[in-house]
């Protein structure tokens, strides 16, 4: 674990790395997603207030309106009101799709070199939904939310250190050490770490945070002490990356890092893997 999470002694000098991870801006969690978990904790959430929420904000409600009509979350019958749009996917998705559009706002992607990051966010988050209702794992709001927020620390990171960018192409390129071990070797911190952080900050799950924590340490999906939860995200975004790389022209180095862990964890076979890949890459041409 990054050493970001450890308490500091009564009386002792602060630790340089403590320093450097105040330094980062982590953007405060929005007032409309406070708003939706104080909605969802209730006893009984009600989808007429979540619905008077996201018809708060124009572009909140339009962008539900188009993803709960995609081919990822539609059921076949078209939404024509927010209601109805509730109805459809069910208020925790929703919940998950409107946490998403507010990172989107909040967090800020302009670099060169990330200039599709959220468009693959959106696709690794439709992607994870999809494979979690597919093979029955876990829960698909959860998986979603995991999917967009997973490389937050990305942005947050470009924005902070000057040079950050050559740290990406180098991470992005790399065939055997693991992203984050980049990161830290040059910044003394990750995109995992700052993603995590963001995550609690946020009042996302506990098994968010700890999964983007962990989500380039591939021997975790080996191992047993680990929360089912956590290896199953894990395992689910390989899968969805490959699908991405693959849909992209690209190949997947962190697929060659950790897709054979991640097929051995979910019990998959070599011709399951490749129909779910397939699938998911028809999806996204699909949705164009």
């Amino acid at each position: 674990m990054s050493t970001a999470f450890a308490p500091a002694r009564p009386g002792a000098a602060e630790d340089p790395v403590d320093t450097l991870i105040k330094s980062i801006r982590i953007p405060p969690r929005p007032s409309l997603l406070a708003d939706l978990q104080r909605e969802l904790a209730s006893p009984e959430p009600s989808p007429n207030a979540i619905g008077r929420i996201v018809a708060s904000d124009v572009g909140m409600s339009g962008a539900l309106l188009k993803l709960a009509n995609s081919a990822t979350y539609g059921r076949g019958r078209k939404a024509k009101s927010i209601d109805q749009a509730i109805m459809s996917i069910g208020i925790n998705q929703v919940a998950a799709l409107m946490t998403g559009l507010l990172a989107r706002q909040a967090i800020p992607a302009n670099s060169a070199a990330l200039a599709s990051f959220w468009d693959v966010s959106t696709r690794r988050a439709q992607a994870m939904v999809f494979l979690s209702r597919r093979l029955r794992i876990g829960e698909p709001d959860v998986a979603h939310t995991f999917g967009l927020f997973c490389d937050t620390g990305l942005p947050l990171l470009m924005d902070r250190f000057a040079d950050y960018a050559g740290t990406y192409a180098a991470a992005s390129l790399e065939t055997e050490r693991a992203f984050t071990a980049i990161e830290e070797e040059r910044h003394a911190t990750s995109h995992a770490a700052i993603g995590c952080l963001l995550a609690r900050n946020w009042g996302l799950s506990g098994d968010v945070s700890w999964a983007i924590l962990q989500h380039h340490d591939y021997a975790v999906l080996d191992d047993a002490a680990c929360a089912p939860a956590v290896r199953s995200m894990i395992a689910l975004s390989l899968l969805a990356e490959q699908a991405i790389c693959k849909y992209r022209g690209l190949e997947s180095f962190e697929w060659n890092k950790g897709g054979a862990r991640a097929c051995a964890y979910l019990g998959l076979a070599e011709d399951e893997t490749a129909e779910l890949v397939d699938e998911l890459v028809e999806a996204f041409h699909d949705e164009q």
